[in-house]
């Protein structure tokens, strides 16, 4: 049996079990993995992440070349042990994990930079939460079909990446978002290769106050099931309502989600457009847990 310390963690909702393995020398497999994240016997989690040093991880040593100051890398998978390359709330729970555990020194208004599969990735510490950025996006594909329980006909989702990804879409109601069954994923035509994370929206009425857009959103993540929040999802919602809504929609938008809401700024730079990600991050408890030796991949 292998006796592994953890923290309980979860950003609006989006829950995780973190476990800090700065020199690499507790990388658990496929199964151990999936072992933590199942709900009814092990901790439970929408996804499990390991602190690593950057040095220690392919991705993270070829970062450090142009990012000397990333020292950690957010080792990310989904709950059924997949590996993905980014989680918008998984980044700020991270962080406050590693100052939690002595790890990182952040201050409010300070910023860190922490390495993922999607690339290096800035997170600002706040008064309250934290705000990620994101990085580029990029606008993938607009003749998908979604059909989902619940829903009468397939509906058109948009195709986006924000680091991995995404379909979104557009529903009517209240009502109509209510009623869906997550419970069973939504079936993708044409599949994306990689799959993708599936995001329902409705848009608040009036769409926007006072210069910022809001949406609600339910999602269907890979590899996890419906979560109650998904950030990198809430950013590809604000970014397919905006392209929706045409000239003049906002660069600031709230996101509603089941776990709480979230915040979604677009920002111009030289490079193009970013986008950037804020909300809280909570840390719910630690303790050690018994896991089978296994080794399966």
């Amino acid at each position: 049996m292998t006796t592994l310390r953890f923290t309980k963690g979860h950003g609006t909702g989006n829950d995780f079990v973190l476990y800090s393995d700065p020199d690499d020398e507790r990388r658990l497999t496929t199964a151990q993995l999936a072992a933590l994240a199942d709900r009814r016997f092990g901790i439970g989690g929408d996804g499990v992440i390991r602190a690593v040093r950057s040095k220690h991880v392919a991705e993270g040593r070829d970062m450090l070349a142009d990012e000397p100051d990333c020292e950690w890398f957010m080792d990310y998978v989904n709950a059924d042990g997949s590996v993905a390359e980014m989680c918008g709330n998984g980044i700020r729970v991270f962080v406050h994990f590693l100052i939690a555990e002595g790890l990182l020194s952040l201050a409010p208004g300070q910023t860190t930079a922490i390495g993922t599969r999607a690339g290096v990735r800035r997170v600002q510490r706040l008064e309250t939460g934290y705000a990620a950025d994101l990085g580029p996006w990029q606008l993938d594909s607009d003749d998908l079909l979604v059909r989902a329980r619940g829903l009468d006909v397939a509906r058109p989702g948009l195709g986006l990446s924000v680091g991995n990804p995404h379909v979104v879409v557009a529903l009517a109601s209240d009502d109509e978002l209510d009623s869906l069954d997550l419970s069973v994923a939504p079936v993708l035509d044409p599949a994306p290769p990689a799959g993708a994370n599936v995001e329902f929206v409705v848009p608040a009425d009036p769409l926007i106050v006072e210069g910022v857009g809001s949406i609600r959103m339910r999602v269907h993540e890979r590899g996890s099931g419906e979560t109650l929040s998904c950030g990198t999802g809430a950013v590809a919602a604000a970014l397919a309502v905006r392209h929706w809504a045409g000239d003049g929609a906002p660069d600031e938008w709230t996101v509603e989600v089941p776990g709480g809401v979230l915040g979604v700024r677009m920002l111009s730079g030289p490079a193009g457009e970013r986008v950037e990600l804020s909300g809280p991050a909570q840390l719910v408890y630690r303790g050690e847990i018994e896991l089978a030796d296994s080794t399966a991949g």
